[in-house]
């Protein structure tokens, strides 16, 4: 996975999600949530590559930032929540995609379970 419309599409195939253009800038694609609006991923391009900015718990971020050189401290997003994968093709396909769907599952709509007192 090394183009901008690979990762789009491959978002696009978790359910019920959506392309969004924000910031008024066709560089920044930001994929949503139908329910929720809440964005699980957000690419651009930057110094020649696609890059991926996807959430993740702290500790994960970190670990996968240990393991890859192209998964940095995410750009133009909060640091502690979010990582940046560089599309130099240096991380495995496999691992983008668990990076993708786990920030989706992290950012999905949360299910209420509804008690009523009888």
């Amino acid at each position: 996975m090394k183009l901008r419309q690979e990762v789009i599409e491959y978002c696009l195939t978790l359910e019920n999600t959506y392309e969004d253009y924000p910031f008024h800038d066709s560089n920044w694609a930001v994929i949503r949530h139908g329910m929720n609006k809440k964005m699980f991923a957000c690419i651009f391009e930057r110094q020649g590559y696609i890059w991926i900015n996807v959430k993740g718990e702290p500790e994960l971020l970190d670990l996968h930032r240990q393991m890859y050189t192209a998964v940095v401290p995410a750009f133009h997003m909060n640091k502690e929540h979010w990582n940046s994968i560089i599309l130099d093709g240096t991380v495995p396909e496999e691992e983008i995609c668990a990076m993708i769907v786990h920030s989706y599952m992290l950012t999905k709509p949360k299910i209420r379970i509804n008690k009523s007192s009888n």
